[in-house]
């Protein structure tokens, strides 16, 4: 049986380069989500969704492999932050952040084989976030990426030039929410090797930079 891996499989989406910002069209995919408020760093809720949404995927995991022949590594947290003025989106106050911890699921994962993962994983652990969990699809479309290898709070310069200069120099504006990819695992890698795809959906602008074009 092949194994898949969506980090290889989908190698333009999961690896882009660390140097210069590429520009791709994310399809519609299916996820896990939780959504959550408060810094990731000591927010309770921030890590009860990380384990409600691992031990759901690993339970899809196994039905598919069991059940119709499919195997696959589980694929990569993801998380969409934003606050409600993003203007006021500061590193200095992670409280104030909002968030979706999410996990892509591939074929065969229905929204009715998703449900059923989440009661079987119900019955073997108490998980406070189950009940928050969701399967969605997600659209992002064109957006703009690049792969930050360092800590997560190296992140800004990168980010700043994105938004400062990259996107300005396009002819294209944000038109989502900043979306993290996390390749690594932050328990067993050195902060300096850490691995994280910054991705920020975008629109094209009208000539004058007014507006934006189909």
């Amino acid at each position: 049986m092949k194994k898949l891996d969506f980090k290889k499989d989908l190698k333009h989406l999961y690896q882009p380069g660390s140097q210069d910002f590429t520009i791709v069209d994310v399809p519609p995919m299916n996820f896990l989500m939780i959504d959550g408020q408060g810094n990731p760093n000591t927010a309770p809720a921030y890590t009860q969704a990380l384990e409600a949404l691992y031990a759901v995927a690993y339970a899809l995991k196994f039905i598919c492999k069991r059940e119709y022949g499919v195997d696959y590594t589980v694929p990569p947290p993801e998380g969409l932050w934003w606050t409600p003025d993003m203007a006021a989106f500061s590193l200095a106050d992670k409280d104030a952040w909002r968030w979706t911890m999410m996990i892509m699921q591939p074929e065969p994962v229905t929204a009715a084989l998703a449900a059923r993962a989440i009661e079987e994983t119900r019955r073997k652990k108490a998980l406070p976030a189950l009940d928050s969990l969701r399967f969605e699809a997600y659209h992002e479309g064109l957006s703009v990426q690049i792969m930050h290898i360092g800590p997560y709070e190296a992140e800004a310069p990168t980010l700043a030039r994105l938004h400062g200069e990259y996107l300005p120099a396009h002819g294209l504006a944000p038109a989502g929410k900043h979306h993290e990819i996390y390749l690594s695992d932050p328990r067993r890698t050195a902060p300096e090797k850490m691995r994280t795809v910054l991705r920020q959906p975008v629109r094209r602008m009208a000539e004058g930079g007014t507006g934006s074009v189909a």
